[in-house]
């Protein structure tokens, strides 16, 4: 176990305590609040459960009576109150085990039930001090850090000039990174950009882990680089007010919550349509590989090599191929799948290359119908941009991992695209669709890898939903006779069934 102990000078610290546990807090975590009546016990909860529920008139009615009082927000959070427990066994017939396991226990009075209550929970201790409180925070070691890391945030705000914002959870899943919305008073709504530096994963090749093969950005620099980069370039993405790039904490502009799907989730032609011109003029444009973010402080953008390529489509079979048919690939299976793809890198080396935004989908493409042309398509969560074959944007945007673009959408974004391209300049539209094809297929072999990954590995079984629609786009991608070998290779590994590659 691990402690710190820190003042709350009044009861809007205590409050404010509250919100930022309720960021770093995740469901499995047991709370005991311990301390004498008035010490603040309740006005923790009430803060933590509003703050999770993003709601400041939330009821919450004390369970003194009734013992626990269950609450169904973004993380499930059960209030118990064990003053009038009998006997620690009634915890039981109370649901305890039931709550902890699909979301966050806070329990009062905790001394009730020490020995029926986890051992490694976290614990708040609070007593009377002065006019304030003292809390004391215990917790086992990820908790703690969790903990120290919500803390850390609250603390680059009060020096961003933003002590006592309302934060609120906003987005985080797949990634180490985190997104909060910050509200503070007379300042317009901001956004928390959590990105803590990757941890190193398991050595791969050449003595580098993944995210070093497949250049995937390990701290927030390269965000900062090309934000910049974009918007000397005339694209929207946030402008920057605050960073400490040690911690990885970046307060950025909020360009809206509006994306290019309508209300049920579809794709809207019109905001697609002017994606795939903004990937046309972004293309246009000369490449620019270093950007100088501060003194002694440049990010050059790495290049989409035959590395990262090849890295990323492993994916597939050493992820998706042993899930699907319950045994993993062959050494000659491999072998012949990464020769494949060599002789497919040999072909893109002689494409058009540019910068890469690598996720240009529907979640990091925002709305902004206030503005007019260009103006209207905010960029986001580029970090991870390289240098590679500029089809490679189009076959995020065309076949969007998260939602079905039919074919008539698809061929108007295609055409959409090639048409703005030969406005702006020189365009090879031969090279530029068998690229786009070769493209498509290495991001949907990566994107079955991951979904089957972040279900097996990271206990997200919710992504698997894409699974269905990324084989749909993966056979559309086999079209291009280019891409036969791999087809072919597909079909005898029993991950395509021969009619359906046709």
């Amino acid at each position: 176990m691990r402690s710190l102990d820190r003042l709350l000078k009044d009861e809007a610290a205590t409050i404010e305590l509250g919100e930022d546990l309720a960021l770093a807090l995740k469901a499995g975590d047991c709370v005991g609040l311990s301390g004498d009546l008035g010490a603040g016990k309740s006005t923790f909860a009430r803060a933590f459960l509003r703050a999770m529920a993003d709601d400041t008139a939330l009821e919450v009615p004390s369970p003194t009576f009734t013992l626990v009082q269950s609450y169904e927000l973004r993380v499930p959070v059960a209030h118990f109150d064990l003053y009038r427990l009998g006997d620690a066994s009634e915890l039981t017939e109370l649901g305890f085990d039931e709550a902890l396991s699909e979301g966050i226990c806070l329990v009062e009075w905790p001394e009730k039930a020490e020995g029926a209550l986890p051992a490694d929970r976290i614990t708040l201790t609070l007593a009377h001090e002065g006019d304030g409180r003292r809390v004391r925070i215990s917790a086992p070691a990820g908790a703690f850090e969790r903990i120290t890391r919500s803390l850390a945030i609250r603390a680059f705000l009060a020096d961003a000039g933003r002590p006592h914002a309302r934060r609120r959870h906003l987005s985080g899943d797949a990634s180490v990174r985190a997104y909060e919305r910050i509200h503070a008073q007379n300042a317009p709504t901001t956004i928390l950009m959590d990105a803590p530096r990757h941890r190193p994963g398991a050595i791969l090749q050449g003595g580098k882990y993944y995210q070093q093969l497949a250049h995937i950005a390990e701290d927030a620099v390269p965000f900062v680089a090309v934000s910049e980069l974009l918007r000397r370039r005339g694209f929207v993405a946030p402008a920057i007010f605050a960073r400490d790039l040690d911690q990885g904490l970046l307060l950025i502009e909020d360009l809206g919550s509006e994306g290019i799907l309508d209300a049920e989730g579809r794709p809207i032609a019109e905001r697609y349509l002017e994606s795939a011109r903004l990937l046309a003029h972004l293309h246009a444009q000369p490449t620019e590989r270093a950007v100088a973010i501060a003194e002694g402080i440049v990010h050059h953008i790495p290049e989409f090599d035959r590395t990262a390529i090849k890295i990323e489509t492993s994916l597939l079979i050493d992820w998706y191929l042993p899930w699907q048919r319950g045994a993993p690939a062959s050494e000659t299976e491999r072998s012949e799948y990464f020769a494949i793809w060599d002789q497919l890198v040999d072909i893109l080396c002689g494409g058009e290359k540019n910068l890469l935004l690598r996720d240009f989908h529907s979640p990091n493409v925002l709305w902004r119908g206030d503005r007019g042309g260009l103006d209207r398509i905010g960029l986001i969560d580029f970090q991870d941009a390289m240098i590679g074959p500029t089809a490679y944007d189009v076959a995020s945007l065309v076949q969007d991992a998260r939602v079905t673009i039919d074919t008539d959408l698809a061929a108007r974004l295609m055409d959409g695209y090639m048409s703005e391209r030969k406005v702006l300049g020189s365009f090879d539209e031969t090279a530029f669709l068998r690229d786009w094809h070769l493209m498509a297929a290495q991001r949907n072999c990566k994107l079955a890898g991951i979904w089957v990954r972040l279900m097996q590995r990271d206990g997200k079984p919710g992504y698997m939903k894409h699974m269905p629609r990324t084989f749909t786009y993966l056979q559309q991608a086999l079209g291009h006779e280019v891409l036969t070998p791999l087809r072919e290779w597909c079909i005898k590994a029993g991950i395509l069934a021969p009619e359906s590659a046709n």
